[in-house]
């Protein structure tokens, strides 16, 4: 169970993020990067997490040209990230020439490609604001859906999406598409800034393979005794 814990390493500094991955290492599968810590931190402090044997999902969204995108996407094979993603409104083509290139750096470097995943939908977006303020006129699942089959066309391993829409997911790219669900919150914590959230527990029972959790466990007085919270509720 724990392998399919996430913990986003929320913070500022470097020592922040080794602080924690020392302490809740042994307790989850891998560590979240997002644009906090990595325009703190930098791409060395990527590199020394994952030479440390850390898995590291490198949560920077790419969205740009498709050029741009396949020249980032090399970079990270040479941070060794395990997985790492992009906006799938980017595109059919954006997505298929990021994970081409991914795919070559890795063969050049002789090692495994990580992971490539499409963002559908932002969880802190609600449905109103999708319609309202991006000018989506169809219903959230069916947008969510959308993007998804367009990432297993371009050649994705799977996508970001909020529990909620994980039905869906696999109603158009079947139970192999891998899904990173972010806007976790286990019962007794906070939804904070998220819209479409879910706990652990339900994620899973709809079919999460890997659950992304931070401000419950990394803001917490405690969190190793958060995190041993947290596997208790997934198997209780």
């Amino acid at each position: 169970m724990r392998e399919k814990i996430i913990v986003a390493l929320d913070v500022e500094t470097e020592q922040e993020a080794l602080s924690l991955t020392a302490t809740l290492g042994s307790y989850v599968g891998a560590f979240k990067v997002g644009l906090q810590l990595y325009n703190n931190g930098g791409p060395a402090m990527v590199k020394k997490l994952a030479d440390s044997g850390i898995k590291i999902f490198l949560d920077l969204k790419f969205h740009d040209i498709p050029n741009t995108t396949a020249r980032a996407a090399e970079a990270v094979v040479g941070l060794g990230a395990f997985m790492f993603n992009v906006h799938a409104a980017g595109g059919k083509k954006m997505m298929a020439d990021t994970a081409a290139a991914a795919k070559k750096r890795a063969e050049k470097l002789g090692v495994a490609a990580p992971l490539l995943l499409g963002v559908t939908v932002l969880t802190s977006m609600s449905s109103e604001e999708m319609r309202e303020e991006i000018g989506v006129s169809r219903p959230l699942e069916e947008q969510v859906a959308s993007l998804a089959r367009l990432c297993l066309d371009a050649g994705l391993d799977g996508v970001v999406a909020a529990a909620g829409e994980i039905p869906y997911i696999r109603a158009v790219c079947g139970n192999n598409f891998l899904i990173v669900t972010p806007g976790i919150r286990p019962a007794w914590a906070a939804g904070n800034d998220q819209s479409r959230v879910a706990t652990p527990k339900e994620a899973l029972r709809l079919g999460a393979d890997y659950l992304v959790i931070g401000r419950p466990l990394t803001a917490a007085s405690h969190p190793l005794e958060a995190v041993k919270r947290l596997l208790l509720e997934l198997e209780g």
